[in-house]
């Protein structure tokens, strides 16, 4: 053989290897933006890359909402003291005790997040049958707890616990479980959608005698959402939804007290209204209208010093606007909308790995801090009825701080069980 023919067969080898060599790279690109997470963490030191358990940006994001709402949380309630209604309190009070809520919530969620999510899938319908007990136990006199005429709070000691926000959490592993054992008759209402409805029946039975409407709309819209996200008829889907638009109708109307809330919300400004029904809303108001663009300054607010009830709690984004400002509101809204958008990515990847469970369930936590969270900004800027929901992560209150990290938790463990699995390991 010449040396020419030698030169060029081990040349024609050679494109061949190469050729061979970026199909291959090709098909893993398409594979790495078929599944869009970020696995390596580069150190930048020159130290081999580790992976990442989890999504940390999901968690910073987290830690930050927590860090804003301590300190607005202190801001809001700094004042209250000098109401006689607190006075045996001292101004760091609820600051401390919502610090405590935070530590106590933390532990939790590391505890947790070592759970395997096939654990909670077997536990789930046991879950739900017990936050319908701790939802009755709270109607049992001198059990419950009632502030404002209401009564939706356990007393345990370092805290009262608010069974309703446990409910939240149970209802999304329920109806996900519920979905994976009926998604053979998913097409049959009677074997698909009823059951669940009367589950929802019951539970919204229990909530609207403490009374808590906002809860059950947050519950319901949790469990429609998985019946819908897990391919239920979609006929069935939209009838069910309109039979729970209906009750909320018909709840309003033989309700005087809804009635006028109703009423209010559309005339606020109304003298008749201005000093009862709507005396939130519009001082709720006042506040956004004083904090313009980048608001008066932390500390700064008029309306927390006892001309906006519950500011520390219901109405902590009015306080937010009227000492951070335009631009901190937007903020925050940005920050839960990509809370949100990024829970259901990680509920959409669990379903993509055939985790049905996993993802419909993440999915419906989303719901829950997305509705909550669109509920209460809603309320707080006038473009929603008042409604006593709390905003997840910022407002005081420690079942709901505990709950909110708990359900975070359960994402972290359903990402980085994803996590694994694209790595070609068990979950």
């Amino acid at each position: 053989m010449s040396v020419s023919t030698a030169a060029s067969a081990w040349r024609d080898s050679l494109q061949g290897s190469w050729s061979r060599l970026r199909g291959l790279l090709g098909r893993s690109e398409e594979n790495a933006s078929a599944v869009p997470v970020r696995d390596w963490v580069n150190t930048g030191s020159g130290k081999p890359t580790a992976v990442a358990g989890f999504d940390m940006a999901l968690v910073w994001v987290v830690v930050c909402l927590l860090a804003l709402g301590l300190v607005m949380v202190y801001s809001a309630s700094v004042a209250l003291p000098d109401n006689p209604k607190f006075a045996k309190y001292s101004a760091t009070y609820f600051l401390n005790r919502q610090a405590m809520f935070i530590g106590v919530s933390f532990v939790a969620a590391l505890v947790t997040l070592q759970i395997p999510i096939g654990v909670w899938e077997k536990w789930a319908p046991w879950l739900f049958a017990a936050s319908l007990a701790m939802l009755i136990v709270v109607l049992v006199p001198f059990i419950g707890k009632g502030v404002n005429g209401a009564r939706r709070w356990v007393p345990l000691g370092i805290m009262n616990f608010q069974p309703s926000e446990l409910a939240k959490l149970a209802m999304a592993m329920y109806a996900a479980s519920y979905m994976v054992r009926k998604m053979d008759v998913k097409e049959n209402f009677f074997k698909a959608v009823w059951p669940m409805a009367v589950a929802l029946m019951v539970i919204g039975v229990l909530l609207l005698a403490e009374p808590d409407m906002g809860a059950f709309m947050v519950i319901a819209a949790v469990a429609l959402a998985i019946l819908f996200l897990g391919g239920v008829n979609g006929r069935m889907f939209f009838l069910s939804v309109a039979v729970l638009v209906g009750a909320f109708v018909l709840m309003i109307v033989f309700s005087e007290f809804r009635r006028q809330r109703i009423f209010a919300y559309l005339d606020p400004w109304n003298p008749e209204y201005a000093q009862g029904k709507a005396y939130q809303l519009t001082h709720s108001l006042i506040a956004f209208g004083r904090g313009e663009l980048f608001g008066q300054g932390l500390g700064s607010s008029i309306e927390k010093l006892h001309y906006l009830p519950e500011a520390h709690t219901d109405f902590l984004l009015a306080v937010i606007g009227e000492e951070l400002g335009f631009v901190a509101v937007v903020g925050v809204i940005v920050a839960f909308f990509w809370l949100t958008r990024r829970i259901f990515v990680i509920g959409r990847q669990a379903i993509a790995l055939d985790r049905v469970f996993a993802g419909l369930m993440s999915q419906g936590i989303g719901i829950w801090f997305g509705g909550q969270s669109f509920i209460n900004m809603g309320v707080n800027l006038g473009v929603l009825p008042t409604k006593g929901l709390t905003l997840p992560l910022l407002s005081y209150g420690g079942s709901g701080i505990l709950m909110n990290l708990v359900a975070l938790a359960i994402v972290l463990r359903v990402d980085q069980e994803n996590r694994q699995l694209m790595r070609g390991g068990r979950a």
